[in-house]
């Protein structure tokens, strides 16, 4: 059992597999669980440059498919939540989603917010296709932007 966790440890190491660890960490993050991707992003494109864009599309990848089963967990829970009355400021926030439509999924990269909103829109039975094609886009912006922005200012 041992040698099987320490084989597994150093599967996921850092760098020599990063870019499955960055995966793993993006999926997660994605999820309702709070962790936040971005260091791990950072610290492989520290330790490797090279890997900045190998690195921002398994992040994005891990991040989009970690929105995608919180999107299915908001279809899951649509029953369960239904039966709970919603309050002015709630009923106003979902009618706003459901004018908006998928490409509400565009800001699913904002943090406390944006994995919610994955939920919601699975909740509200927005298109999956759609939704996780807009998760993708505003996920991959935000490593883009925020890599660069952290390299800028942990630069060499």
């Amino acid at each position: 059992m041992e040698l099987w966790l320490e084989q597994l440890l150093t599967l996921l190491a850092l760098p020599k597999f990063g870019l499955s660890t960055v995966f793993v960490v993006s999926f997660i993050s994605a999820t309702l669980l709070p962790l936040g991707s971005e260091p791990a992003v950072f610290g492989l494109i520290k330790l490797s440059p090279q890997l900045f864009w190998p690195a921002i599309a398994v992040a994005t990848a891990g991040n989009t498919l970690g929105g995608a089963v919180t999107w299915w967990m908001g279809l899951a829970s649509h029953k369960v939540i239904e039966r709970h009355q919603h309050s002015a400021h709630h009923l106003r926030a979902l009618d706003w989603l459901e004018r908006l439509g998928p490409k509400a999924c565009l800001m699913a990269w904002l943090p406390l917010v944006g994995d919610p909103l994955c939920a919601v829109a699975g909740w509200l039975k927005l298109p999956f296709w759609p939704c996780l094609a807009y998760m993708a886009i505003g996920k991959c912006a935000r490593y883009v932007l925020m890599t660069a922005a952290l390299a800028g200012v942990f630069g060499n």
